[in-house]
């Protein structure tokens, strides 16, 4: 799965007047998924969409949805969710009372299950799902918002994963999310990231197409620069190494 780069359009940063034509404007500039993102104001410090949306949006495409709940106690809803259309929900570790049991749930309600990591939550909370996942999202942003700015120091937390999943053997995807641009996406890619989520990264520029496709030239000269993912130096893995 490392190999195989996928861009994902945060719809956070749409036109919500315009949603339908927004989504068949990504899909015709190349995206490869399309990232919900959903935040209940309590977890987070904003308010988005439920169900139904995701349900409508599912309706117009058919590009895999990528729903990201940042809400508390997502093991309550994520039946709702996986019903709507996602194809990949991810829970946050921070939120979720029972981890396991809402992995769980997702995997037997026939979708793809994802954790994710806000940036100061160490990488050994993920020690006991590392193998139970099919996508680890790190966030590179505090989460709440749109637009903010990468945070840098989370280069060095994106490769400590990429080693970590690698040393073991687990086929999560890695996914960042927050700030991603195309000046940084190199950065990241070498990093280890194969998902890519970007929302006025591509959504605020006035060609996706162009905007998609110069995200993916970067990463490949990225990867062709660096001979695959650096190494990650400056923090310790689970286990050892």
């Amino acid at each position: 799965m490392r190999d195989s780069v996928k861009i994902a359009p945060s719809l956070l940063a749409a036109d919500f007047s315009r949603l339908a034509e927004e989504i068949r404007a990504l899909e015709r500039a190349g995206a490869d998924w399309l990232h919900v993102d959903v935040m209940d104001g309590h977890f987070v410090p904003n308010i988005t969409i439920g169900p139904p949306v995701v349900e409508s949006i599912r309706k117009v495409t058919s590009l895999p949805l990528d729903v990201h709940l940042m809400i508390h106690r997502p093991e309550r809803y994520v039946g709702d969710f996986v019903r709507a259309g996602a194809d990949i929900l991810s829970v946050h570790v921070e939120a979720s009372v029972h981890l396991h049991r809402a992995l769980e749930r997702i995997r037997a309600l026939g979708a793809r299950p994802g954790v994710v990591l806000n940036p100061a939550t160490p990488i050994h909370h993920l020690e006991h799902v590392l193998h139970e996942v099919e996508m680890i999202l790190i966030m590179t942003v505090d989460p709440g918002f749109g637009g903010q700015r990468f945070i840098p120091g989370m280069l060095s937390k994106i490769r400590a994963l990429r080693r970590w999943l690698d040393r073991e053997g687990a086929p999560a995807e890695l996914e960042v999310d927050g700030g991603i641009k195309l000046e940084n996406i190199a950065d990241v890619a070498s990093s280890g990231a194969t998902v890519f989520v970007s929302g006025s990264g591509i959504l605020k520029t006035p060609d996706y197409a162009a905007t998609i496709s110069g995200m993916r030239e970067e990463i490949r000269k990225a990867r062709a620069a660096g001979g695959g993912f650096h190494e990650a130096k400056g923090i310790s893995l689970p286990g050892g190494g």
